[in-house]
């Protein structure tokens, strides 16, 4: 059974690549479910991942934990481990572009369908496994 999932993407977001074609930053993806490092940022495994960033100038999503990574690691980590963020920054800067498929290609296999105008003002939805 296909299920049919609701997402939120920004106006100006690329389109969705075909599957294995690099990505663009659509963003789908990541706005779908989070990644394993996604899960262990956000603690959670459904919904958008919380780390995930959208680039104004690149008109275009990016991974926090790539181009934010302070700023993600503050958010995830209780504040009395903060003196841990140079360790887990090490950690990340080591391995996060592995760990999230990055320049693999586009892994998604969600299909795009904009919604109709009187359901829900052109919300793309994604639909999937």
């Amino acid at each position: 059974m296909k299920s049919i999932s609701l997402i939120s993407i920004h106006a100006k977001a690329p389109a969705k690549p075909e599957w294995g074609a690099p990505c663009n930053g659509c963003g789908v993806c990541c706005l779908s479910e989070p990644c394993p490092v996604g899960i262990v940022i956000s603690g959670r495994r459904r919904g958008a991942c919380e780390a995930l960033r959208w680039d104004e100038m690149l008109q275009s999503y990016r991974c926090g934990v790539l181009v934010a990574q302070k700023e993600v690691l503050q958010q995830a980590l209780p504040r009395w481990l903060n003196w841990t963020l140079p360790l887990w920054s090490a950690l990340l800067d080591w391995r996060a572009v592995r760990w999230i498929a990055a320049g693999v290609g586009c892994d998604c296999s969600f299909k795009i369908q904009a919604e109709p105008e009187a359901d829900s003002k052109n919300s793309p939805r994604a639909e999937g496994q």
